[in-house]
């Protein structure tokens, strides 16, 4: 007898006991997929995702942004060791039909792996397809077995089980090659035809049809007609190791400002309030329809359970650190109004950010945020301008720690404590005008102009406390808020400011069809309590009322429309409620 045929004769047995344990594997791994499809999402997983943790932060501060998730830093395997005993498998008893032969495949060819819980599942079923890919696994074992000349003595049946078992499933294994042979070919297809090896373009166009209604503040009847506007972003997304990010944007839109006195060039009153600002309104800094740099900043981990973020242009504390307002805040699919998205006086610096973060995973119950950003307008300016310093320690900041604590899976609470300071504005015109580095909000752009401004534009500092829940109450309602305290001080005097803000959000996933949205927010915009400036304080409390429905028309298209009311304008009950209605058009590609 040959050497070669002797080997095949030696590895029978092997080659049988591993094509019946690699099918009962094949169908184990397609079990455990079901059922781990089936299991409720986790609320934070072993990744740090570009917004912190993954299922807790607002998908996005703006339109599109970090899209693309962080890959994997440490994933533990959801399959168990192979078992050595067929006693490690807790449903497996002596008294079972094939007790022998899984004890014959376990101890003698090593070829059984169990489930997460210890358990074999014996009676779930497998499709022929999943007994071909076996068999297809067995074949390959052979070869393997043959080329060291290994295993125990070969058995008659053993050889007549596996010719029947070729003859039986060879249209099958046909099959089978086949598919592999086409995806093969569509692979070396799109390698030769992608945009880039390490890059990946992503889009997002917006509509919206919108007006306002009722009286604007210090303004006669609000008469302004519907107006129609886009914004469109083109990202590109690029990773150099699988685990890092680049982040590349531009974005072109004419949503207009509706807080403004009137519209630029028009003599129509607005609401006069920014309680009434989109959260994807143009940047005053650029003219209509102007393309302009988005986003533009790079994520890498550093270790197992650190990740870090350094940019130049737009990394705001929303990229870096979890907001807690998932499915409410976000941009594509959630609010419209710029208030709701997430706690303005903690995730928003008043000023499109440059600068480094981090991100720390400490276990699954403890995740630590930390960056420091400065107005990118002047961070690359060494001369700076009247009033600012620029660069990077002379200029307008933000720095911003946060820690999260996730006692369930189910339940996200979140500590913050951001520190800002602006120096005194410069006028801000438009296009070539432009006055960069004119950012000065305490307030993010929201609420009323006494917590934008409170000490009107001079220097001013600012120690801010924000608490955050985000509590998945049921698999059809989502529970959050937050709560805002801010401490302000003008500059070189001993004048002090008390700012306050809240929210309760309730959101209602899947709502009527599978991928909709339903939410409604009920929150007080900031609002100044005190003041040593006894003039800049808000006697009323404006309340902000909103709800919006979104309706997925496909995975790349949805629909929605919004309504929200301000009561109390600018803190102020002379003021009659301001009404905006929209519908916001979303398209993906």
């Amino acid at each position: 007898m040959s050497k070669v045929l002797w080997n095949y004769l030696l590895v029978i047995p092997a080659l049988f006991g591993g094509l019946v344990g690699l099918v009962v594997l094949c169908s184990a791994t397609n079990a455990a997929e079901v059922e781990k499809t089936a299991q409720p999402t986790q609320q934070v997983t072993s990744e740090i995702t570009p917004t912190g943790i993954t299922q807790k932060t607002s998908s996005n501060a703006e339109p599109l942004g970090d899209t693309v998730k962080l890959p994997v830093l440490g994933v533990s395997s959801d399959r168990t060791e192979q078992v050595t005993s067929v006693s490690q498998l807790s449903d497996v008893q002596p008294t079972d039909w094939a007790f022998q032969a899984l004890q014959s495949l376990v101890e003698r060819y090593g070829v059984i792996a169990g489930y997460p819980d210890g358990t074999f599942k014996g009676n779930r079923a497998l499709t022929r397809y999943e007994f071909a890919a076996g068999l297809n696994a067995a074949l390959d074992r052979l070869n393997e077995l043959i080329a060291t000349s290994t295993g125990d003595l070969v058995r008659k049946e053993d050889l007549a089980t596996l010719q029947k078992l070729q003859e039986q499933f060879a249209a099958e294994l046909t099959t089978l090659r086949g598919r592999v042979d086409a995806l093969e070919t569509r692979t070396a297809k799109l390698e030769a035809t992608q945009f880039s090896t390490t890059t990946k373009l992503q889009g997002l166009a917006q509509f919206f049809i919108g007006d306002t209604f009722g009286h604007g503040v210090n303004s006669n009847r609000n008469n302004t007609n519907v107006f129609f506007s886009y914004r469109a972003t083109l990202a590109l997304q690029t990773s150099f190791t699988g685990k890092d990010q680049l982040t590349t944007s531009l974005t072109a839109v004419n949503v207009p400002v509706l807080s403004g006195a009137v519209f630029p060039g028009g003599t129509t009153p607005l609401t006069g309030t920014s309680q009434t600002r989109f959260n994807v309104e143009r940047n005053t800094f650029y003219t209509d329809g102007s393309v302009y740099l988005d986003r533009l900043f790079y994520r890498f981990p550093l270790g197992a359970k650190t990740t870090v973020w350094i940019g130049p242009r737009a990394l705001a504390p929303a990229v870096f650190t979890p907001t807690l307002n998932p499915l409410i805040g976000n941009a594509q699919t959630g609010t419209l109004s710029r208030f709701a998205l997430f706690n303005p006086v903690i995730y928003r610096p008043g000023f499109d950010g440059a600068g480094l973060a981090f991100a720390h995973k400490f276990n699954n119950q403890f995740q630590l945020n930390a960056g420091y950003v400065v107005d990118d307008g002047l961070a690359n300016n060494p001369g700076g301008n009247a009033t600012n310093k620029g660069g990077l320690f002379g200029n307008s900041y933000e720095a911003l720690g946060q820690l999260t604590f996730t006692p369930s899976r189910s339940l996200d609470i979140s500590f913050a404590y951001a520190r800002k300071y602006f120096p005194a504005p410069v006028p801000v015109g438009t296009g070539s005008t432009a006055a960069f580095g004119s950012g000065y909000n305490i307030t993010g752009g929201t609420g009323t102009s006494f917590a934008i401004l409170p000490f009107a534009a001079n220097p001013t500092s600012s120690d801010n406390f924000g608490l955050q829940v985000n509590w998945k109450a049921s698999s059809v309602v989502n529970v959050g808020g937050w709560f805002g305290y801010t401490l302000a001080h003008q500059e070189g005097t001993t004048n002090d400011a008390t700012i306050i803000n809240g929210a309760l959000t309730l959101a209602f996933p899947d709502l009527f069809k599978k991928a909709n949205l339903g939410g409604l927010v009920f929150g007080v915009p900031p609002k100044v309590t005190s003041n040593d400036v006894t003039a800049r304080v808000n006697k009323d409390t404006s309340l902000h009322l909103e709800g919006f429905y979104t309706y997925r028309v496909n995975d790349n298209i949805s629909i929605t429309p919004t309504v929200f009311v301000i009561l109390n304008p600018q803190g102020d009950s002379g003021n009659d409620p301001i009404w905006v209605g929209a519908i916001r058009s979303t398209f993906n590609f």
